[in-house]
């Protein structure tokens, strides 16, 4: 696993474009008016404007949504002091996650500069570009005077987040650690191991939140920082106590907490057995913390802890924090991010850790129901409430304490734009992973002589969505897999051709022969189909031997849904298969039906596609809203077309009348529910737009995905066959291993959805 991860990680850099950013237009820029406007002479009028009123800049350029993350390399994650250069693939990581949790775009800057003076004056000169700057990855004592200054001489937001980012997570916890076992915070004994930025940041806060400064001891490596030393810093001394202690067993004698910011392996567990009872541990050292969890817990069981890993309850995670801090002093254009904003933060994560959990949060982390307790006193960094509850915070702290600029009025509008900006309503491909791994599957991967499937199977595999069997030759999957030294190691292979599966071929050829034989089929010839992976591999799932198959990538669409429909059959009260596709965009996903399968459905077929595809959506916990598009709105131009979807929409308001669904409608109709509400208010659709889109026929279906997928860089997945009876599903020629991997978990899924079926249960 280390050794695909590294390689991983170096193709993740390095495949395509190099590294993680890129720079996007955010204006049309397809005709020479276009570019006029852009450059010159249109550019002149917001320039002169911005000269008469620098205020101006936030209304006419990117200022007021761009951040600098700017380090000197000298602090890089565990890594220390790499240099710049070395630097940069962290500063785009965050770029990334600002981006990506936020909406925030980034500019990363590495400064070759160590100099204090020299490196404060390059970033204030820069400042004028920025709404905001996160600094980084810069080594401590220096790091305190680099902020403090940069602030003084800046009227934006500027954060150094190695020192404040942990400093708000933590606090979180802690407030909600000591709402579980009933102590008060102004009483608590606290010992911080560790005297970097992040523990002094941690500290500070601490002291705000309500910590007595005499109870806090602070160790470095040295031992206590103690008054009797000599070799202190400015910043230590902050820290020093008088207590007779100076060793990390000394100090935790009684302690009511134990943070460490430190290293691996700090906290002895027999030291435990001298802190008070029902102690908070927070072990942040990364990767392998203070103190392991089971270590911990086998001395003692009345812990709260917390560790900086995911593999752990309770993970300290900067990501936490940082996106919705600048989120919001960003929104309200803030001069500054105070201790105000920052506690404020810290109180919306506190206060967030005890609302119910979303379910794809549940999902994520194997469980049923996630709730506030000692495993979990900090929300999780997949929750999709952080943006609407810690941006919302600190803008409010912002406009109380007196720095913002533009104070926000209507925060009901302000929550739905952050809604909006995100899209995540339905943060759908994280959802489908993680219910993938809660029951991953058998999948058969029916042409796995190629590269992007075994590629795909590695994936899988190693992230633990799916368990591939490889259909193939052996001899030429296992060069192909030494050849790209791919970890697919204990993978099992099956050669249809192969001596070993002929017991297979008899058996499924008959079973295939019994199914067909009143249509054309004979056992001579079933027997001979049974050495193509596209029969052998259906019967495998067929006979309960594997749960799901996908395959596709290199052969027609038909060559490949044909055999499956022929023997695994459609679902029970199923007249017809159908086809659906997902366009994953910022605003959420989209739905299409049908672009696959059948070229011109009758009215009666409609009502099943709809009926097939409205099942599939909500076992992705989404209520689907489907509208029939045409060219025609609710009887306004006449034709075949619009009539036949007319007949349908009317059948399913008649017999399913808690389905959202209406039309015959034009697709900009459907999508923009202004013109809904203001045109037709009589629509079941009023209220929102439509997220599911059932075309008339095959053909406006297919252009329409296709278009998507190719010039609206949408990502696509599918197609997603409804309505057989067990997991089969059907690549695009050429996809890429990405879309294969996203096919195999929605193929999980389905198999998943299949086992509760026969078992009587509900799949949603």
């Amino acid at each position: 696993m280390d050794t695909l991860f590294r390689k991983d990680a170096f193709e993740y850099h390095a495949k395509g474009r190099p590294g993680k950013l890129e720079v996007i237009p955010s204006k049309p820029y397809s005709t020479q008016r276009d570019l006029s406007l852009a450059y010159t002479p249109g550019v002149a009028d917001p320039c002169l404007a911005i000269k008469d009123n620098r205020d101006d800049v936030y209304k006419y350029t990117i200022k007021g949504n761009l951040v600098a993350v700017i380090s000197n390399g000298t602090a890089v994650l565990g890594l220390g002091d790499i240099g710049p250069e070395a630097g940069k693939p962290v500063m785009e990581g965050k770029g990334l996650l600002f981006k990506v949790f936020a909406d925030i775009d980034v500019f990363d800057i590495e400064v070759n500069e160590k100099n204090i003076d020299k490196f404060v004056e390059t970033v204030v000169a820069i400042a004028p570009t920025f709404g905001g700057i996160n600094l980084e990855d810069i080594k401590a004592p220096e790091c305190f005077e680099i902020e403090d200054r940069i602030k003084e001489a800046l009227d934006i937001p500027v954060m150094h987040d190695d020192q404040h980012g942990t400093a708000i997570i933590t606090s979180a916890g802690l407030l909600n650690a000591l709402e579980i076992n009933g102590k008060q915070i102004d009483k608590i004994k606290i010992v911080v191991n560790g005297a970097g930025a992040s523990a002094v940041s941690c500290t500070r806060l601490y002291i705000k939140l309500g910590v007595n400064p005499k109870n806090i001891i602070m160790l470095d490596s040295k031992g206590v920082i103690h008054k009797d030393r000599k070799d202190l810093n400015p910043i230590k001394m902050e820290f020093v106590t008088d207590k007779p202690v100076h060793t990390l067993e000394e100090a935790i004698e009684g302690a009511d907490m134990f943070l460490g910011l430190s290293a691996a392996g700090a906290l002895k567990k027999e030291l435990l057995v001298k802190m008070a009872p029902d102690p908070i541990i927070f072990a942040l050292a990364n990767p392998v913390p203070e103190i392991l969890p089971e270590e911990a817990f086998s001395v003692r069981d009345d812990i709260i802890m917390a560790t900086g890993r995911s593999d752990y309850p309770n993970q300290i995670n900067n990501v936490l924090g940082f996106p919705f801090i600048f989120r919001g002093a960003l929104d309200v254009r803030s001069t500054a991010i105070n201790d105000e904003m920052k506690l404020a933060a810290s109180k919306a994560l506190a206060e967030l850790a005890k609302l119910p959990v979303p379910e794809e949060v549940n999902v994520a982390f194997h469980t049923t129901n996630l709730k506030f307790g000692k495993d979990y006193i900090i929300p999780k960094p997949t929750d999709p409430r952080l943006i609407v509850n810690v941006a919302p915070a600190v803008a409010k702290a912002a406009m109380e304490s007196g720095v913002a600029r533009k104070p926000i009025t209507d925060w009901d509008k302000y929550n739905e734009e952050l809604i909006k900006r995100l899209g995540i309503s339905n943060p759908l491909i994280r959802q489908i992973k993680s219910t993938a791994k809660r029951d991953p599957k058998r999948v058969v991967f029916a042409e796995a002589e190629n590269y992007k499937m075994l590629k795909a199977a590695e994936i899988v595999m190693n992230e633990n969505l799916a368990i591939p069997i490889l259909l193939g030759n052996k001899e030429m999957i296992r060069k192909l897999i030494r050849e790209n030294e791919l970890e697919l190691d204990g993978v099992e292979i099956k050669d249809p051709k192969s001596k070993e599966e002929k017991q297979n071929r008899i058996k499924f050829a008959e079973l295939y022969w019994h199914k067909r034989q009143r249509k054309g089929v004979t056992l001579t010839s079933a027997q001979d189909v049974m050495l193509h992976r596209n029969y052998f591999s259906p019967m495998l799932v067929e006979t309960g031997y594997a749960d799901a198959m996908i395959s596709g990538l290199t052969r027609n669409y038909p060559d490949t849904l044909r055999p499956a429909i022929e023997i695994i059959g459609k679902k029970e009260g199923a007249n017809i298969v159908s086809g659906m596709y997902i366009i994953n965009t910022k605003e959420g996903p989209y739905f299409l039906a049908d672009c696959t399968v059948n070229k011109n459905p009758t009215v009666e077929n409609m009502v099943e596609i709809t009926l097939q595809i409205a099942f599939a959506i909500k076992q992705f916990k989404i209520q689907p809203r489907i509208a029939f598009v045409s060219y025609s709105n609710f009887g306004s131009n006449d034709g075949n077309i619009p009539q036949k979807q007319r007949e349908a929409v009317s059948i399913l308001h008649r017999d399913y009348p808690d389905l959202i669904v209406d039309g015959e409608m034009q697709v900009n109709v459907a999508l923009d529910e202004d013109i809904m509400k203001e045109a037709f208010p009589f629509s079941k659709l009023v209220g929102a737009k439509a997220n599911t889109l059932i075309f008339p026929y095959l053909t406006a279906g297919n252009i329409a995905y296709k278009l998507l997928q190719t010039m609206g860089k949408f990502e696509v997945i599918g197609p997603i066959i409804n309505g057989l009876s067990k997991s089969v599903h059907v690549l695009q020629i050429g996809s890429s291993v990405s879309e294969i991997v996203n096919m195999v978990m929605i193929a999980v899924l389905d198999a998943q959805c299949v086992k509760k079926r026969n078992e009587n249960k509900d799949c949603f």
